[in-house]
């Protein structure tokens, strides 16, 4: 099961999964850190990398795969080096985030779930960033876009581009 997961996402990795795993697995109540962790190292957290990582804890699949699918944060799907969430809450809905939406798409070259092909981005459409004041809210990465006119959204991936 190694060498597949290997074959998809280097030997370097691996090495880096199995470090988080030896440095929380047995810590009790650990398993949402050791997500987090392993997803900063690999991108997203398919089926047979989760698999792995409940052999390794000794634990059970079905309680990996039941907390990667209950919080959002993370994927099961790839995504891009810099993931792309734009808000479609009530005030961020209201300010035209829908059409943000389908410009930063288009401007990237995706739909949601897939990724650029230089693998640089991937976006989705999220519910509520909690930043209704600065609605419409676009979040790449650790950086928040706020106050966005729909006119000018592409010029966000530009910003983002220069600082990867």
């Amino acid at each position: 099961m190694r060498q597949e997961l290997v074959n998809q996402f280097s030997e370097e990795r691996m090495a880096r999964v199995d470090a988080v795993i030896e440095e929380y697995g047995k810590v009790p109540g650990a398993l949402l850190i050791v997500l987090e962790k392993i997803q900063d190292v690999t991108r997203h957290l398919p089926l047979d990398l989760q698999r792995y990582i409940a052999a390794k804890m000794e634990i059970p699949p079905s309680r990996v795969f039941g907390v990667a699918t209950f919080y959002s944060y993370f994927s099961i799907a790839p995504r891009g080096r810099q993931v792309v969430k734009v808000c479609s809450g009530t005030a961020c809905y209201v300010k035209r985030s829908a059409e943000i939406l389908d410009r930063l798409r288009r401007r990237i070259g995706v739909e949601e779930g897939e990724v650029s092909p230089d693998g640089a981005f991937s976006i989705e459409e999220v519910r509520c960033l909690g930043a209704c004041g600065l609605a419409p809210v676009v979040v790449i990465g650790d950086r928040t876009f706020g106050l966005i006119d729909p006119e000018n959204a592409e010029e966000i991936i530009e910003k983002a581009e220069e600082r990867p």
